[in-house]
Order: C-alpha cells, then sequence, then structure tokens
C-alpha cells in the first residue's frame, strides 16, 4: 500500500498540481469529514450553516478551474436519497458556481455493477487518489501511478459520466 496523504495541503496540492483534470467517483451513503460535522448538524435541524466550512474548496475550484481545468464528479445516489446526500445536494449549487460539474448516477443503475466499490480522484488520466476512510471518517489518499489502476479508474469515468445525470436534471427525477 502506498503512504497514505492526509486531509488537507498535500491533498490539496494535487488539485493544483494537475495540469487538465480531476475526476471523481463518490460512492458512499455518507462521508464523515470533522469540518461539516457542525454545518452538517445545523442542516439537519433545519437551520441554515451558512458556507464558511466551504469556502476552502470552493476557492481552490473556482481557483483550478479558472487555469483552465475541468474539475468533475458522478455521485451514486440512492433512492430515496440518505440524508448526507441531501445535504450535498443542498450544497451543490455552490460547487457548480465555482466551476465544478458534479452530476448524479442512480445506484440501481446497471453500469453501477461495472464500477469500483472504492472512491477515488482521477488526475490526468495519470495517477488515482483512492480515498480511505477509518470507519466513516475520512483519513486520506493512497496516490497510485500503476497503469493498471489508472486505466480502471478511467474506465469507471468513462461509463460513470456517460450514464450520470446533470444536478438540474437530477433534482426533476426527485419531484414525482
Amino acid at each position: 500500500m502506498a503512504d497514505l496523504i492526509p486531509p488537507g495541503p498535500d491533498l490539496d496540492r494535487l488539485f493544483r498540481d494537475c495540469r487538465f483534470t480531476a475526476w471523481r467517483l463518490e460512492t458512499r451513503r455518507a462521508y464523515g469529514v470533522a469540518e461539516e460535522d457542525r454545518p452538517y448538524r445545523e442542516w439537519l435541524a433545519g437551520r441554515d450553516p451558512g458556507i464558511g466550512w466551504f469556502v476552502p474548496w470552493l476557492e481552490l475550484v473556482r481557483a483550478e478551474t479558472a487555469k483552465g481545468k475541468r474539475m468533475e464528479r458522478v455521485r451514486l445516489v440512492d433512492d430515496p436519497p440518505s440524508d448526507y446526500l441531501r445535504w450535498e445536494l443542498w450544497g451543490t449549487p455552490y460547487n457548480l458556481a465555482a466551476g465544478e460539474d458534479i452530476r448524479y448516477l442512480p445506484r440501481g443503475h446497471p453500469v453501477v455493477r461495472e464500477l469500483p466499490a472504492e472512491d477515488f480522484w482521477l488526475f490526468d488520466s495519470a495517477a488515482v487518489a483512492r480515498l480511505r476512510f477509518d470507519g466513516d471518517r475520512f483519513a486520506g489518499a493512497e496516490l497510485l501511478r500503476g497503469a493498471e489502476e489508472v486505466v480502471r479508474a478511467a474506465r469507471a469515468r468513462d461509463a460513470a459520466w456517460h450514464h450520470a445525470l446533470p444536478y438540474t436534471r437530477y433534482l426533476s427525477t426527485l419531484i414525482r
């Protein structure tokens, strides 16, 4: 196993150092991220959590997409979405405004069976940052550059992206 890159500046550097694209597959129903704990609880209680906690990520996305890079992700979603996924849907307009393209793929779609079970970022189709968790808490990423891992991630990206729904189209499926 490769060394674990902890959350923070070293992990953020992967986004700054890539030249063209950063693409993510999100497979989990919930994420334990320390910076989100308080705002998530506030949101669950029906209060506006504000976006102060979110600003560092949004600024990173804005800065990197302004350089012409693409930042994209596909989220696997349940029907109905989990509380955490509804929280992510609440925040998605901020991601989109910063330049990140986030799409949604129903977990029941047949292509999901072909996707890796773990979350990852694919950078420039050259490196995979496989995300690691300690229980439900995000622990960091394992950076992999082997051809097999990269090709596997690129195939997953192509399949997931082809079938995933843009944000507004996905929202329209929730209104029944």
